[in-house]
Order: C-alpha cells, then structure tokens, then sequence
C-alpha cells in the first residue's frame, strides 16, 4: 500500500515491481499476488488497460491510519487512559498538529437552546413555520425595545 499511496495515482504491478527492485530482489508475481490480495480486500481498486490492471489506492494513507487509530481506541475498556498513554507517546511536533487538527474541526457538542429549537406549530397536524433569521440587536417584527432594555426583554 504504501508503493501506492506514494504514487498517488493507478500503478501496474511492473511499475511497483521495478521501484521495489531499487531496494531489494523480489518477483513479479510476489508483487502481483499482493496487489490482487489488496484489491480483494477492498483496499484498491482496478482497471484493465490491456493485459494488465491499473492499480488505485480506495483511500488515503491518512484516512487508513485514522481507522487504525480508531479502531484500537475503541478496543480499549478505558479510552481516556489510552488517549493520555498515546499522547505521552507523541513528539512536540505530534503534539502540535494535533492541536492544529483540533482547531480545524471545532466539534460542538452542545445541545440545542431552547430558543434554537423550531417552534411547535399553531394547529396541530399543520407544519411549524420557518421564520426569518433574526439579527441579535433586532426586536422581531411589530415589537419596539423599551428604552433601557436588552432585544428580548433583558434589563441592561
């Protein structure tokens, strides 16, 4: 896989063979047989162009080590033991992209507000309305602010 994931594109197994060959001796059939075991798998894909099969990489090399991290988190009877066990494993530079990550993906957590969830409708069996969105220092539509107050009734 990792032939692949470098070449980033559809590889036959005489490309692959020959970059192995630079390392070490090895046959072309050994090479086929472990491309065609990965395509079994699940983990390429193939086309046929000719005689022989183009070979491509079903995900990325990070996406398959995110599973992998996944998975063996999930294994554990205390994840937040093993997070801490991995994290006192990292490099300052590990430990800076994964802060870097945690930035990018800001999940939210939070349930919904009251005054975010959909009003139920007016009659029942008829749909609640969409309303507009409102902005924060507006009072909603037909209703003044009384002078000394916050939008929504709040005493400054």
């Amino acid at each position: 896989m990792t032939r692949v994931w470098e070449w980033n594109r559809p590889v036959t197994v005489r490309e692959v063979l020959e970059d192995l060959q630079k390392e070490r001796s090895i046959a072309y059939t050994t090479v086929m047989t472990v491309l065609d075991n990965l395509h079994q798998k699940g983990w390429v894909r193939r086309e046929a162009e000719g005689r022989a099969y183009r070979y491509e990489a079903v995900s990325t090399r990070a996406a398959y080590s995110a599973a992998l991290m996944n998975e063996a988190w999930s294994a554990s009877d205390n994840p937040a033991a093993a997070l801490v066990a991995f994290f006192g494993m990292m490099s300052t530079e590990q430990r800076q992209a994964l802060r870097d990550a945690v930035r990018m993906v800001q999940v939210d957590d939070r349930p919904v507000a009251e005054e975010e969830q959909p009003a139920p409708p007016e009659h029942p069996g008829e749909p609640a309305r969409e309303e507009e969105p409102q902005a924060a220092d507006e009072a909603p539509a037909g209703e003044g602010v009384e002078p000394g107050a916050e939008p929504g009734g709040k005493e400054r």
